[in-house]
């Protein structure tokens, strides 16, 4: 896990100058029209209608997410989902934070998880994906198909030149996840992140456009996203 609700805010200066490329205009107000295929899963931008299931999923997940995330601490509240939906539709029609909802397949009502990205630079096109996984549904692959996906989106409809994740120490599920999508370590952040009490590293890790391009045919070879 490497995010979660409060993703929705863009940091940097995209959070007060909207990135306004022609790619970017085009996505922006398409929150009920946007949809993504993987060969498991189906990912769209949240919508009202879907805080009873976040609230169901994130609930059951606040054991393992409070590990690495500050916002899951204590209980999470109907009024919290609420919250968070109401941030990130209007993130997405901002054009500053792009969050997805994921579902199986098999059961479309079954939430398993987020996966998000927002950027961190828009002159400099540069942005951030983070992720969680509804903790019954870990270990399934879900999160790496999402991911693969999401990178997708990233780089080709947001024109993004780079895209960041950072993972805290002993996350080795999220670390995997990057590492499988050809993501290159770049270092420790020391204490970068407080939850709770303990102030936790993070470790950094990009993925630029020239080297999604030139693993995108392996994602498709490992079924992690869907033939172009």
């Amino acid at each position: 896990m490497t995010g979660g609700p409060q993703l929705t805010v863009a940091l940097g200066d995209a959070a007060t100058s909207p990135v306004r490329c022609d790619r970017l205009a085009a996505v922006v107000g398409t929150i009920e029209r946007t949809y993504i295929a993987t060969p498991r899963l189906s990912l769209r931008p949240f919508r009202r209608r879907d805080i009873d299931m976040l609230h169901t999923s994130a609930s059951e997940s606040m054991s393992e997410l409070s590990r690495w995330l500050p916002w899951a601490s204590g209980a999470y509240t109907r009024s919290m989902a609420q919250t968070y939906i109401r941030d990130s539709m209007s993130a997405w029609n901002e054009g500053r934070a792009f969050d997805f909802a994921m579902r199986t397949v098999e059961d479309r009502p079954r939430h398993v998880g987020n996966v998000s990205v927002w950027f961190t630079s828009a002159q400099n096109k540069t942005g951030e994906a983070g992720y969680w996984t509804r903790t019954p549904d870990t270990g399934k692959g879900y999160m790496t198909e999402a991911v693969a996906s999401i990178l997708d989106f990233a780089f080709r409809d947001l024109a993004m030149h780079r895209v960041a994740v950072r993972v805290a120490v002993g996350n080795a599920a999220s670390v995997k996840i990057a590492e499988k999508l050809g993501f290159t370590y770049e270092g420790t952040l020391r204490q970068v992140i407080q939850v709770g009490s303990e102030w936790l590293d993070h470790t950094s890790w990009s993925l630029l456009a020239s080297e999604h391009a030139q693993h995108r045919h392996r994602y498709e070879q490992e079924g992690w996203v869907m033939p172009r």
